[in-house]
């Protein structure tokens, strides 16, 4: 754990598994020392522990477009959002796997798409307070000529529903707030910060 040297310490008093699904969680009993100095009482707080994950924004700089991926997702089911939520290709990392080695492997099982070149844009944590996951987040050159249809596993029960959108869509969508997760919402902001950045290097 990469904890800096001027931050209040932390004690781990236990630690024990409550409950392995499909996913675990953990509960803790801690405290944590304080910016004044002294230390907070003994609390106890329950992680979801679902692993660390990719995501990737596919993009072709030659036809300035996005290959963009539909599905169902219970969590947003859940929320009493839209469960087909627009998304960018996404995947867990299984141990010992490189990040980098997951967003190829999963752009070709969601999206059909080969990437030529990966550009890194941030690793951070989806749900700090109750999570340790974290999201490597990319932008992925791919060719969008020809993209589109169904992909995903059958053996996972993925049903993914690929299309190519152009660069002022994707950005319309985000103005209006209809990107309602978090990794396509970053991801696309990212973009359009750093997209005459992208398109000297790319092009």
């Amino acid at each position: 754990m990469n904890t800096p040297t001027n931050m209040p310490p932390v004690e781990i008093l236990e630690k024990t598994t409550v409950f392995q699904g499909y996913f675990r969680i953990d509960r803790y009993r801690l405290r944590h020392g304080r910016f004044d100095g002294g230390w907070t009482g003994e609390m106890t707080r329950e992680i979801f522990e679902r692993g660390h994950a990719i995501a990737v924004l596919p993009y072709d700089p030659k036809l300035r477009a996005f290959v963009m991926c539909e599905q169902f997702r219970v969590g947003a089911h859940a929320s009493g959002m839209n469960p087909w939520q627009l998304e960018i290709v996404a995947g867990i990392i299984d141990e010992g796997e490189a990040p980098e080695d997951v967003a190829r492997r999963e752009a070709v099982e969601e999206a059909g798409r080969t990437i030529t070149e990966l550009w890194p844009i941030q690793r951070y944590l989806a749900t700090p307070g109750g999570s340790s996951e974290s999201i490597y987040l990319y932008l992925g050159r791919v060719s969008a000529e020809g993209a589109g249809g169904i992909f995903g596993l059958p053996e996972e029960n993925e049903h993914i529903r690929v299309s190519v959108m152009e660069e002022a869509k994707l950005k319309a969508l985000m103005e209006a707030g209809a990107l309602t997760n978090a990794a396509t919402v970053i991801a696309a902001q990212w973009f359009f910060l750093n997209r005459d950045k992208i398109l000297a290097k790319w092009r």
